[in-house]
This record gives C-alpha cells, structure tokens and sequence, in this order.
C-alpha cells in the first residue's frame, strides 16, 4: 500500500512538472529588439515549449495560467550567434596532410566544457566551433546549441539544408608550413586547394551516373564525402583569410568550384569590400581590442564592417575564442558601431547574420512566432559599456543567471575560472586568428 502510495505521488509530481513546462511565459514591458522587424517599445514575449508563441506590444494577449515575469526597463533581443569560435578543445587535421576534410570537430569536443558557460554569460545561444587554421583543410565544423549537454548530441543542431557542420579551410600564413605534405608557397596552396575539389567532383561525377544502381557506386571515401556536400551546396565553406590578396584567392576558388562560402576574419577586407560584395560572400569578422599577433593582421580596422554595410555585403561577427572572451562578443559590435557601422547593422550581424551564415535562419537569430525561444535579457542599452547580460535563455530554458552565484563567477572571474578549457584548447593545432 505504502509502494502504491510513493509510486502515485511521483507521478502526479512528475504530470505536475511536465504541465508547467507546457505552460506559456510571458516576459512584459521590456524594449524588444526583435531584429527583423522595427523595436518594441513595452513589449511583449510569449514562449511555450521551446518555441515563440508571439512578440508584440502591450496590447499582446497573455494565454490564461501563463507565468507573467516582469521585465520592465531591460532588454530583450534575441540570443548571439557565435560564427567561429574554438570552445570545448576542438581539434581537426594533424600533421599527415595539409588536407584534412574527413576529420571532424564533432569527435573531439568536450560537451561538458566550461568554457560554455562563459558563452552563455556573453549571450551566445549558438556557436560554429571549428577545427584550427594550420591546415589548408582543417575539417568539418560543427553547429551547437548552448543546451545542458552530457554529450556531443545534445548539443548539435541540424540546419536547413540537413548538416550539423560547415567545412573549415585556410589560406595565408597559417597553412603555409613548408613541412612535408603542406605548402611553402601562396600559390601552391591555392593549386593544392583545386588538386582536392578535382577529385571530389570526379567522385560526384562517379555517385551520379550510379543513379539508384548501388552496384555502381565508387568505393566510399571519407575524405571525398563532405566535399561531395560541398559541392553540392549543403555543407558551407568557412574560409579564415587576412590578406587583400589571400581574400581574392578564396573568393577565386569559390567561382570555379561553385561552394558557399563565409569569408572569416579579413583584416583587409576593407581594402577589397566592392569585390567582396559583388561575389555575394558573406563576411564574419573578429573586432580585435589589441591589434597584432601576425605581420598579416598588421591593417586589419574596426571600420571593416561600416565599409562593408556600404559595400552592400553581408556581415556578421565572431569571437575566435580564445582570441577574444565569449562573454565580449557584444562589446566587439559596439566597436563596430562607434566605428562608423550602423545599429540596425551590427544587431543583424550579432544574430540573424549570423544564422544566415550557418543556415540556420529558419531557426534562430530573430524573434519570430515559431522560432526557437532563444533571447537574452540585458540591463541596458546592448552596445553601452554599462550594460550587463543578465539572462540567457535557449529554447526556452533558462541556462544563465547573472543573480545566481555561481553563474556570476562565469561572468566575472578571471583566467582560473576556465583553466581546465583553455589546457584543452593550448593541446590542439587551434586557430590564433
């Protein structure tokens, strides 16, 4: 009778907790920055099961038995899109070739990093985590969610086109080893880079006059495979270039090829914006508080991205974690816009842009009906040094609280915090922008 009892009290505790997750919440009287439409003053943000249920202004219905959370004077926008970063110790190609596009980030990420936190405390709710840039080819990245994660899949999110992951590739001084199997040369780079994709169309070419006949079909080659995605326009190019140079070269193989591609970094983009834009390629850039590292970076410009928006190209921003803190994301926009780069501009580049980039769009990166409650509350004006985030939600969960102690030490300590990632992240060939 007692095991009866105990048995039926957790299960109305269990009915009681799945019915106030199916509840809607109502955030109210916050600015909301839904990004793809004007701001809403006094707004309104309904979410129910994961989703956006509705984003309007005060007048916005509120469903019967919904929580109602006050939110007046804050910020909400939707939650950052980091489209190039190297958290949880990703690793890619090693030292047998400078053409690694079998290996993937997905087998070497630590799910239960640290360093995700500290994205969260930034507002970031996606991430592209890459493989590094010391390789022509350095592997398949990956596209994640900032969920609570016990493994790899619970972190991966499939876009549109049916992949959790892009194609990293490199140019310029970082692949340029001149050990054996890597270039010495820009030139043999690039004609490395073309000796690869040949064989992968040829093998595309074998794959399609199989038909449905599997008889037919080459033998599987895993190197040869996600190229084959590539070309055929699902797995996207995220292409790390510096150089005025080295960007034309990227933008020079992507045309003859015919892949996708995101330009990453481009310190000199500001030099070749009207080209950049006239390829259609999109553009995700890193705003550097310190300039130097590398003689390539020496002309990089916090005006890139206003050039850009006058150019007509499309920009997002990214944090190379560790190159710049996950939690400062915001603040490189900010230099951006006192740069010149419009407010509208640089919200879009730190969220649908960035989507778009990932083909995620569908997804994340506005506040839509229908899309993923992913948003962040702010204490304040986004691009001002005072501001704070003070909530990070991703599909509709909350996954930082700056009033919780020890999501605050994530958002205020100092290297000690995350010493265990950063050992992780010095142990892989990662990119050092």
């Amino acid at each position: 009778m007692r095991k009866t009892f105990f048995l039926s009290f957790l299960l109305l505790l269990i009915c009681c907790d799945i019915n106030a997750q199916e509840k809607p919440t109502a955030f109210t009287g916050a600015l909301i920055y839904p990004v793809t439409g004007a701001p809403i003053q006094n707004g309104v943000l309904i979410v129910q099961n994961g989703k956006i249920i509705s984003v309007g202004g005060a007048d916005t219905k509120i469903p019967a038995g919904a929580i109602v959370t006050d939110v007046k004077g804050k910020i909400i926008m939707p939650g950052v899109v980091d489209t190039h970063s190297h958290l949880g110790g990703p690793e890619g190609g090693d030292n047998s070739s400078a053409l690694n596009p079998d290996a993937r980030a997905f087998d070497a990420i630590n799910p239960t990093s640290d360093g995700f936190k500290k994205a969260l405390a930034g507002g970031i709710t996606t991430i592209n985590i890459m493989p590094g840039s010391g390789h022509l080819m350095s592997g398949q990245t990956v596209y994640v969610k900032m969920r609570e994660a016990k493994v790899m899949e619970d972190l991966i999110i499939v876009n549109e086109k049916g992949v959790y992951g892009g194609m990293k590739m490199a140019n310029g001084t970082n692949p340029m080893r001149g050990s054996a199997g890597f270039p010495g040369t820009r030139a043999k780079s690039a004609a490395m880079d073309r000796e690869l994709y040949v064989k992968a169309q040829e093998y595309k070419k074998k794959i399609e006059k199989a038909g449905k006949d599997s008889s037919k079909l080459p033998e599987r080659d895993l190197r040869l495979e996600p190229l084959v995605e590539v070309l055929n326009g699902k797995r996207i190019v995220h292409f790390h270039s510096h150089k005025e140079n080295d960007i034309l070269t990227a933008i020079r193989l992507s045309k003859e090829f015919g892949f996708r591609m995101v330009l990453h970094h481009i310190s000199e983009g500001w030099k070749v914006a009207d080209e950049i834009a006239k390829a259609g390629i999109p553009c995700s850039i890193i705003m550097i508080e310190s300039p130097g590292g590398k003689l390539e970076a020496m002309e990089v410009s916090n005006a890139t991205p206003a050039i850009l928006e006058k150019a007509g190209a499309l920009i997002g921003f990214h944090t190379d974690d560790g190159v710049t803190d996950s939690r400062f994301l915001i603040r490189g926009a900010a230099f951006a816009v006192r740069s010149g780069l419009s407010r509208e501009k640089a919200l879009e580049a730190l969220t649908i842009n960035g989507a778009k980039m990932l083909d995620l769009s569908s997804r994340v990166g506005s506040l839509e009906s229908g899309k993923d409650a992913d948003f962040i509350i702010l204490s304040g004006d986004p691009f001002s040094v005072y501001s704070k985030v003070e909530q990070t939600w991703v599909e509709g969960k909350k996954r930082f609280d700056l009033s919780d102690p020890a999501d605050k030490a994530f958002a205020v300590g100092g290297y000690h915090v995350y010493s265990s990632d950063r050992a992780e992240y010095d142990d892989d060939d990662g990119d050092r922008n």
